[in-house]
């Protein structure tokens, strides 16, 4: 479980059960205040994924081409 514990300026405190803390953008939580119960789900985009390699395969080629 995760609770917004408070807000410092532009951060949200999230809090855990086991107590630890860290930050997220407040701008994540616009209609969100403090003690309010929320869930995190991350999700891999697997196709903005292999964009980005091959972008980054690309720009890599380019400078690094060998020519005869």
């Amino acid at each position: 479980m995760y609770i917004i514990d408070r807000f410092e300026g532009e951060w949200a405190v999230i809090t855990t059960n086991d107590r630890k803390t860290f930050h997220l953008p407040k701008a994540l939580f616009p209609a969100a205040k403090e003690g309010d119960v929320i869930q995190i789900k991350v999700i891999v985009d697997q196709a903005a994924t292999v964009q980005r390699k091959d972008r980054a395969k690309k720009l890599f080629d380019h400078f690094f081409d060998e020519e005869e």
